[in-house]
């Protein structure tokens, strides 16, 4: 469920708003063990995922570092050769 969780900080560009929502929502589903929750739930489960989204964006915009940032494309590689080292037959 957390695999699509990825790094945020210091990319170039930033991350996206779509981009901190789609990682708030998959935490949420993680803790509430579910990917789709009750209708009596929903409301309890956007908010959750409103909060954690909202207080990402914070935590990203306060964050610093002397490192330069790190291109999407270059990153994805990597993990892309690491996935094909690890599941390799």
């Amino acid at each position: 469920m957390c695999r699509n969780i990825h790094t945020l900080h210091n990319f170039e560009p930033a991350a996206t708003s779509d981009e901190v929502h789609a990682a708030a929502l998959q935490y949420v589903r993680k803790i509430a063990g579910t990917t789709k929750p009750s209708k009596a739930n929903q409301p309890a489960f956007d908010e959750a995922v409103h909060e954690i989204a909202h207080i990402t964006q914070h935590l990203l915009d306060a964050l610093v570092t002397s490192a330069p940032p790190k291109n999407r494309e270059v990153e994805a590689e990597k993990a892309k050769a690491r996935a094909a080292g690890r599941y390799a037959a």
